[in-house]
């Protein structure tokens, strides 16, 4: 499946669907959707993975890449994940990182 990444920023939430397999080849699209989140200085970044089928360590690392570039006062919200997303998340620690939820009430 192709990856898809689309952003829409609203007042200081800058929210991320991504849908399909997020590899080496697709990480820099959502690295770019990352840094234009940062540039508008959101105080929350929500990414709504219900339909994210795939998550390589690229993939990790541009998660690593969003917490550094926004900063220790940006609550990362992941909203949706599958299971093994999940565990992906828990065995490499980074889940304590970030807000992981069934579903995002604004």
């Amino acid at each position: 499946m192709t990856f898809t990444a689309t952003s829409e920023i609203i007042d200081d939430v800058a929210k991320i669907t991504l849908a399909g397999e997020l590899d080496a080849a697709t990480a820099p699209v959502l690295k770019v959707e990352v840094e234009k989140a940062a540039a508008q200085k959101v105080k929350r970044l929500v990414l709504l993975v219900h339909d994210l089928e795939y998550m390589a360590s690229a993939g990790l690392r541009v998660l690593l890449f969003s917490k550094q570039k926004m900063g220790v006062d940006v609550d990362i919200y992941v909203v949706g994940a599958q299971e093994f997303i999940l565990e992906t998340l828990e065995k490499t620690g980074f889940a304590q990182s970030l807000i992981l939820v069934d579903k995002y009430d604004e």
